[in-house]
């Protein structure tokens, strides 16, 4: 269902799709194009945010209307700009991988064409497309991440927590930071959950876990002072997590946050602008892939809606 209004109170028309890619048998790596009949063009598969909606919800929603396709999210793509009758309108991508599914063609999508990926550049009708499929053809970074790395959610101060600090459970902002958590990240496929061992920690992933069927493991190395104490053995572990997979998906690992930002800048990865330290706010995710020189990095300070998105 269509938001009622198309554009943020400030004008820009909000979007968000995918570059959906598969494997064939030979190596060679398609994308998914779609005819869209009104406009008798051929595009990515993309659509506007509706109201409330984070880009990256809205991104696999459309994909998997226009495709048929389930998916496995990846790594971020490019943010486009051009002008529409609308407005100024705005566009996030996310590379995909097809999972199956059946196409069903309709008055908006009426034909998808699978196409080498390295040939899409010249199907594609607009030049914004063709930006995106760039960053695509990158073979210097993994199109998936293999890891997700959790800050736990909010928990009050250790202050005002009279019992052991091992104990302290996640207030109700926490418990609400857990219950996002739990709707998004199951469209990165995860096939296991593990947590410190931290009463806060485990509650940040046990609604996804219980979503996904699965069970909310012990991982002791990536706890804040076992980590301090070796990160040796912390960094093997995250190494084993980012080795690549033969199968979509990823694993789900909740920290604290004296370890991620440690784990992040031991891979290579610094921080932006005036900042003095690699972000890790409560109830955020890292989605790693790949290893230090050749890695994606895609940070996620939450997943509450586009400021850019409908209003209603």
């Amino acid at each position: 269902m269509r938001a009622l209004a198309d554009r943020s109170p400030e004008g820009v028309v909000a979007a968000a799709g995918g570059v959906l890619w598969r494997c064939r048998a030979d190596g060679t790596i398609e994308t998914a194009l779609v005819h869209r009949p009104r406009y008798g063009d051929w595009s990515l598969p993309k659509g506007k945010l509706d109201a409330g909606e984070h880009g990256l919800a809205a991104a696999v929603r459309e994909v998997t209307e226009e495709t048929g396709e389930g998916v496995a999210l990846g790594r971020r793509g490019v943010r486009v700009r051009y002008t529409v009758p609308d407005g100024p309108k705005r566009v996030d991508y996310w590379l995909m991988q097809a999972c199956g599914g059946t196409f069903e063609a309709d008055s908006e999508v009426d034909e998808l064409r699978w196409v080498p990926l390295a040939e899409a550049a010249d199907v594609v009708t607009y030049d914004h497309d063709r930006a995106v499929l760039a960053d695509a053809l990158r073979d210097d970074v993994p199109r998936a991440p293999t890891l997700l790395l959790v800050r736990h959610g909010s928990a009050g101060s250790r202050s005002d927590w009279d019992g052991d600090d091992d104990l302290r459970p996640l207030d109700d902002k926490g418990l609400r930071q857990a219950l996002l958590l739990a709707e998004v990240l199951p469209h990165f496929r995860p096939t296991a959950v593990f947590s410190a061992t931290r009463t806060r920690c485990t509650q940040t992933v046990e609604p996804l876990a219980e979503k996904l069927g699965l069970q909310v493991q012990p991982l002791a190395a990536l706890g804040e002072e076992e980590f301090a104490d070796d990160p040796q053995t912390g960094m093997a572990v995250v190494e084993e997590l980012l080795r690549p997979r033969t199968e979509p998906g990823v694993t789900v690992v909740c920290s604290q946050g004296g370890a991620i930002p440690s784990v992040l800048e031991a891979l290579g990865v610094r921080p932006e602008g005036r900042r003095t330290s690699v972000p890790s706010a409560k109830g955020s995710v890292w989605a790693l892939g790949g290893r230090p020189g050749a890695l994606t990095a895609d940070y996620y300070r939450d997943f509450t809606p586009d400021p850019d998105a409908p209003t209603g």
